[in-house]
C-alpha cells in the first residue's frame, strides 16, 4: 500500500492557507504533521479526508485489493470534535458508527463493546455519551478507529483532553495500526509517542507570494 500526495494547496475563503504540500508514505509508516497555530495542519487533515476542496494537487492511495475506492472511503478522520450524539449511550454512538461505515459485523453490540474495552470504557457503555468527563469523550472517539478496519488514520490533535495514561494507551493503538501496515497521519503540538514517524512541519505564509 502507499500514500501519495502531490503538490497540494488549500485555500480558507480567499486565503491560501498551503501550497506545494508533497509527500509519501508506504505501509507501516506514519507522519507527524507540526507548526504554530494556523498554519494549515487541520486544514491539510481535512483535505486529505474529503472534508474540504483542495485548490490545486491530488491525493491517492495505491492498493492490492479487488474492489476501488475513493482515499477519503479508506480513511478514517479523527478531528477536534468527537462526533458523538450526547444525548445517546455510548454503546448506541458506536453502534450508529458501525452502521454509517457499512460494518459486515452481524453482531454490532460485540464490536462496540470490543473497541470500548481497548480504550478503556467497557463499564460505562451504558452511559449517554454527554455525562462523560471530557478524557472519557475524547478515548470514546478514539474507539470509533477500532470498529471498522480503515488503513489510513487521520488525526487532529488526537490526544487533546487525555491523561498520562490515556496518551500511552492511545500510544500503543497507533503503534499496532503502522504495525499491522496501516497509514498514520496526525497533526499535534505534542509527542505522540509514535515510533519511527517522519515529520513534516507546516510554515504558513509570511508573505501573500511566498511558499509554505
Amino acid at each position: 500500500m502507499r500514500l501519495q500526495a502531490e503538490r497540494l494547496s488549500a485555500r480558507r475563503g480567499e486565503d491560501l492557507i498551503f501550497n506545494d504540500i508533497s509527500f509519501t508514505l508506504e505501509s507501516g509508516e506514519a507522519l507527524v504533521v507540526t507548526g504554530r497555530n494556523g498554519a494549515g495542519k487541520s486544514t491539510l487533515l481535512r483535505a486529505l479526508a474529503g472534508l474540504l476542496p483542495l485548490e490545486s494537487g491530488q491525493v491517492w492511495l495505491t492498493e492490492t485489493r479487488d474492489e476501488p475506492r475513493s482515499f477519503a472511503s479508506a480513511c478514517h478522520y479523527l478531528g477536534h470534535r468527537n462526533a458523538m450524539k450526547r444525548e445517546l449511550t455510548l454503546l448506541e454512538n458506536l453502534i450508529f458508527w458501525q452502521r454509517f461505515m457499512a460494518a459486515d459485523s452481524a453482531d454490532l453490540r460485540s464490536s462496540a463493546a470490543q473497541a470500548s474495552e481497548r480504550v478503556g470504557l467497557s463499564d460505562i457503555l451504558h452511559l449517554p455519551f454527554g455525562t462523560l468527563s471530557q478524557g472519557q469523550q475524547r478515548r470514546a472517539a478514539m474507539a470509533k478507529l477500532l470498529l471498522v478496519h480503515r488503513p489510513v488514520w487521520l488525526l487532529d490533535e488526537p490526544t487533546a483532553a487525555l491523561d498520562t495514561s490515556a496518551e500511552t494507551m492511545f500510544a500503543d493503538l497507533m503503534n499496532d495500526h503502522t504495525q499491522e501496515g496501516g497509514i498514520l497521519i496526525a497533526a499535534t503540538h505534542q509527542a505522540l509517542g509514535i515510533a519511527n514517524a517522519t515529520q513534516l512541519v507546516m510554515t504558513g505564509f509570511s508573505g501573500v507570494e511566498d511558499a509554505a
